[in-house]
């Protein structure tokens, strides 16, 4: 993790630690997963103080079904003549070079945006990104949830195409520079960008809205993640949100790559535990009639269980931890 010397504020750093600025940035994808692609891709690119100096949007071939057409609103007739990423991919490189990349839930897109760049045997050039969701927390800025479009309410931008590659980044866009003049003594939640070099490219075609599943059989080093700097403010009740600190197990196989839902999860501030115990606060599992060791024993605790699905609604509205 990058963060900015506890010494320092952004103010006094503006002029020599970002010469480039920010390059605000938005993917609409065919799916969560790691064999997913990219459909379409914006960016705004801010000067060191968030003012906008010019932005830039395509369409991108996935080379697949294009899948949740109902959000993004991209067929595949739409996107048959769109270039594929390799051929946008130095375009896109110049509008990301030596910025910091601003997303909403920042790990996704990075993420996607990494993927496209090793199937196409290349690097994206972005050292550093920042979310914006955990810039919104850091400024404990007054908002029901933390969906873009609340934090759009928030400082008046209005929203005309929700899930619209170039209308979100603008409105990412307008949003942030308040937040970046807002900041005070805040210390910007940098994160470091490395490149993947694990990606998936599935030669089947999934049927729409079907996102492959990470299947046991597939390898993947485990990971140290660093402690969840917030208590366990105890189980998960139904109706209620998810808190910060809440520890959260995951069984059997999912549709989103595990890997990703747990980034998600701690980006959000959840603490991923790998069994459950009486302190566990939710089971997230697609199969909860299992007889696996983590749904048997989440039975004989009590420990409240829901799919992968809801799981995924109750992590765009994750309560902050109790002061």
């Amino acid at each position: 993790m990058t963060m900015l010397d506890d010494r320092t504020t952004a103010d006094t750093m503006w002029p020599t630690a970002y010469p480039q600025g920010y390059a605000v940035v938005d993917v609409e994808t065919t799916g969560l997963a790691r064999d997913d692609r990219i459909v379409s891709a914006a960016v705004y690119r801010l000067d060191a103080q968030g003012n906008v100096e010019d932005h830039w949007y395509t369409l991108v071939n996935p080379r697949r079904d294009p899948g949740p057409v109902w959000i993004h609103g991209l067929t595949s007739a739409m996107l048959a003549d769109a270039p594929l990423f390799e051929d946008i991919a130095e375009e896109f490189a110049d509008r990301l070079a030596d910025r910091v990349l601003v997303a909403h839930n920042a790990i996704f897109d990075w993420q996607m945006i990494a993927r496209e760049y090793a199937r196409a045997a290349a690097t994206a050039p972005v050292r550093q990104r920042l979310c914006t969701i955990a810039l919104s927390k850091e400024l404990n800025l007054p908002l029901p949830n933390h969906k873009l479009e609340s934090l759009a309410a928030h400082f008046g931008v209005v929203q005309q195409r929700a899930h619209h590659a170039l209308d979100d980044a603008r409105v990412l866009a307008e949003a942030f520079r308040p937040s970046l003049h807002a900041q005070g003594g805040v210390r910007l939640p940098l994160l470091e960008c490395r490149p993947l070099t694990e990606w998936s490219d599935s030669a089947v075609t999934p049927r729409v809205g079907y996102q492959a599943s990470y299947r046991g059989g597939s390898w993947r080093p485990s990971r140290k993640r660093p402690p969840c700097p917030h208590p366990n403010p105890g189980r998960f009740e139904d109706g209620k949100p998810l808190k910060q600190g809440m520890r959260i197990a995951f069984s059997g196989d999912t549709s989103v790559e595990r890997e990703l839902l747990e980034d998600r999860a701690v980006e959000a501030g959840l603490h991923i535990a790998t069994s459950v115990s009486r302190l566990t606060s939710l089971l997230v599992t697609n199969d909860p009639d299992s007889a696996t060791s983590k749904t048997v024993k989440a039975k004989s605790f009590g420990t409240p269980v829901v799919d992968e699905a809801a799981f995924t609604q109750l992590l765009r509205d994750v309560a902050p931890a109790e002061s």
